[in-house]
């Protein structure tokens, strides 16, 4: 069975690329996935990296559906403990009002960048406590539903103590929401609350199989889902010879081992630069093969049929995919021609 087939996109910002240049590409980006026929389209949460201009999910999303007809737009995902529930569930309730029946709210816990930042982005005070978090998404549920939530409040003067909040006025529909995890928690508390769920494997492959079972094993059904519900993420870098998607690879190749080696951070290398780069100072070398093996590189054809294996092998029916493929130094800044491409040939 062929999977249906997303996108999760960090909006990548290459050397000499401006916010802006690389906006534009991310969006022309979606509305070719859109022409494509693919599923849904998420937007990450990053701050403070040179290399990703995806901050703010919400608006990216909502700047997606504007340009796009049906594919399903949302977050992968939005750092809950970053904001007020209700701020989230606000933007969230405007962009289903903006895209009726095609929004996702992929949430997840983790930070989102380093402690300076987190410090930062945290200064609310008890919004950003970790440990409510399954409160918090109890609040976004009820929030975004139509019904919106209750609250109790002491002490009210005129002896009423329940307080209606809704995260917009009148809504006829509510946005999809997804628990995201790298870990066992996340697939432990989706299965609790009988959510749809996704395992970051783009990120962190280590302990797929692991958190997929606990999910399986443990779902409750609820209101929002009957059954377990989950698809696998994908870092892909595909394009008409096997020889250019090896070339294409090496820029985010060599940014992963950045960032595991503890490196400071750039903007995403040209191929051109990676190349010479690796030349003398070989990041990349000790990664490639173990990439290799866990990405999707290579020409159309031999991908597909990698992908399929490896959604039959877990049993879902849809992969997301993070196109990765660098950019060589003479491409548009606008375009995203590699990352086109390789989304091109995934969907033959």
């Amino acid at each position: 069975m062929t999977p249906a087939l997303s996108v999760l996109d960090l909006v990548p910002v290459r050397t000499s690329q401006t916010s802006a240049q690389a906006v534009a590409a991310s969006l022309a980006l979606a509305a070719r996935a859109d022409e494509l026929g693919y599923r849904r389209y998420w937007f990450a949460e990053h701050h403070n990296m040179p290399a990703v201009a995806s901050t703010t999910p919400p608006v990216l999303a909502a700047a997606a559906a504007a340009r796009t007809k049906s594919i399903r737009v949302g977050s992968g995902g939005v750092m809950l403990p970053n904001h007020a529930p209700l701020v989230v569930a606000e933007q969230f309730a405007a962009l289903e009002a903006i895209a009726p029946g095609r929004v996702d709210l992929g949430i997840g816990r983790a930070p989102g960048s380093d402690p300076v930042i987190t410090q930062l982005l945290r200064m609310s005070g008890t919004t950003s406590d970790v440990d409510r978090f399954p409160d918090h998404i109890r609040d976004i549920l009820a929030l975004t539903s139509p019904e919106g939530a209750g609250y109790r409040l002491a002490g009210r003067p005129d002896g009423e103590d329940h307080y209606g909040v809704h995260a917009t006025p009148a809504a006829t529909g509510a946005p999809e929401l997804w628990l995201l995890g790298s870990s066992d928690y996340s697939a432990q508390l989706a299965a609790a609350f009988g959510l749809p769920y996704v395992f970051a494997n783009h990120f962190s492959g280590d302990g797929l199989e692991r958190a997929l079972d606990l999910y399986r094993q443990n779902f409750q059904p609820s209101a929002h889902l009957t059954a377990p519900r989950t698809f696998l993420t994908a870092n892909a870098v595909v394009a008409d010879t096997a020889a250019e998607a090896e070339e294409r690879m090496l820029p985010q190749a060599r940014m992963m081992a950045r960032l595991r080696g503890g490196r400071p951070l750039v903007a995403l290398e040209t191929v051109e630069q990676a190349q010479d780069a690796e030349g003398s100072d070989r990041l990349a070398a000790p990664l490639i093969d173990a990439l290799r093996r866990r990405w999707f590189v290579g020409e159309g054809a031999e991908q597909r049929g990698r992908l399929a294996a490896f959604a039959a092998a877990h049993g879902v029916d849809e992969i997301m995919i993070s196109p990765v493929a660098g950019a060589y130094a003479a491409e548009p800044m606008d375009a995203a021609t590699g990352r086109t491409r390789t989304l091109e040939l995934l969907a033959a």
